[in-house]
């Protein structure tokens, strides 16, 4: 993709796959993209959510009005890249003011070769999305032609069945540092940063391995306990993961977050479906059923496991969302295994439910 100058003001289109049309201008990168588009309920955090790799495959609809008045910074960052299909606004920010702001939102996107488009009337994609489901899409600033367009977000492959996780994970084992009382093996299908800084202020050695790496291998770096990551696309198109966390349940402590949850989910037996449009905002109410404590969560899935499907002698649901009753965390009887299905490292959005994580340190100081 080539770039374009900052001020230039260049038409772009997106179109969905079932042919609705919205008609806009560029403000990041020029070319044609494609990918499921899905909306984001945040009023801030837009750099966490580009650069989070759960959004690989997807075009992301912020459903707050003015974006990128803060700018970007090298601080606020989730991954090593943004990994948005494409970006959608209603109105991106012409000025830029915070101190810590190293460059504009447009000069990110073109950085990066990442489609921006802005001027469509995002309440009412938002609106369609709500009804009619997640769909695949196309932006272009190349080809303005409705139908073409439409054939090109037909023939896109979406996110079922897609194994995104191998285009972001770890290429080879990695330490995030080298000092802690307890080491927690990582399996990387695309983990967000922030779940890393808060292992390591948890007094953790953090290690991540690549979604493909053997049990016999994770086991081999004795690890006080392994967290199954957040990660994109389909649980489902990862049975290689799957098969990995059915070996180490019961053989070391495991905290597994969204995809992780997902995963280990179908790994104690399990289904999963596609949600309608899935769960994408820091704003989401889940109540932990032990407690009856609400907490404010951050979420990002468009998948979840099938409640029924889980075998309660052995599984207990922890968590539920109340707006619309989805699982959202499980408990094993058992062994030392627990899992969610929100963000609770909070990257961006409230910190109610950071005390995960010290529930995870208990349950490796006490298998230790």
């Amino acid at each position: 993709m080539s770039n374009t100058s900052r001020n230039a003001i260049k038409p772009a289109k997106l179109v969905l796959e079932d042919g609705r049309v919205f008609s806009g201008t560029s403000f990041g990168a020029d070319g044609t993209c494609t990918g499921e588009v899905v909306f984001n309920t945040s009023m801030a955090g837009y750099q966490e959510i580009l650069t989070d790799p759960s959004y690989k495959g997807q075009i992301v609809t912020m459903t707050y009005p003015l974006i990128g008045n803060y700018g970007v910074n090298s601080h606020d960052v989730e991954s090593c890249r943004p990994w948005v299909e494409g970006f959608v606004v209603k109105e991106c920010s012409k000025i830029v003011s915070n101190w810590r702001a190293s460059q504009s939102l447009p000069e990110y996107l073109r950085e990066h070769g990442i489609l921006g488009i802005e001027g469509i009337d995002t309440r009412a994609l938002t609106m369609h999305i709500r009804i009619q489901g997640a769909m695949k899409a196309v932006i272009s600033t190349e080809e303005l032609d409705p139908v073409r367009l439409r054939e090109l977000a037909v023939r896109a492959p979406g996110v079922l069945n897609q194994d995104l996780v191998k285009e972001v994970t770890c290429r080879e084992p990695v330490e995030w540092n080298t000092k802690g009382k307890y080491h927690v093996v990582v399996l990387d299908c695309g983990v967000k940063w922030n779940i890393l800084r808060l292992l390591q202020a948890n007094e953790c050695r953090v290690t991540r391995v690549p979604a493909a790496t053997p049990f016999e291998e994770i086991l081999a770096l004795d690890p006080d306990g392994v967290l199954l990551s957040n990660g994109p696309g389909d649980p489902s198109a990862v049975p290689y993961v799957v098969e990995t966390v059915k070996k180490l349940i019961g053989r070391v402590p495991l905290f597994g977050i969204c995809l992780g949850h997902q995963m280990l989910g179908l790994a104690l037996g399990g289904r999963s479906y596609k949600l309608k449009f899935g769960h994408h905002g820091g704003n989401q109410p889940v109540k932990d059923t032990r407690s009856q404590r609400v907490a404010i969560t951050v979420q990002n899935h468009g998948f979840c496991v099938e409640h029924a499907s889980l075998d309660e002698k052995e599984i207990e649901v922890t968590h539920m969302n109340l707006n619309d009753q989805t699982l959202e965390g499980i408990k094993h009887r058992r062994y030392p295994v627990f899992s969610v299905q929100f963000h609770p490292e909070s990257g961006p959005g409230p910190h109610d439910a950071r005390g995960l994580f010290a529930e995870f340190i208990r349950m490796c100081d006490r298998a230790a």
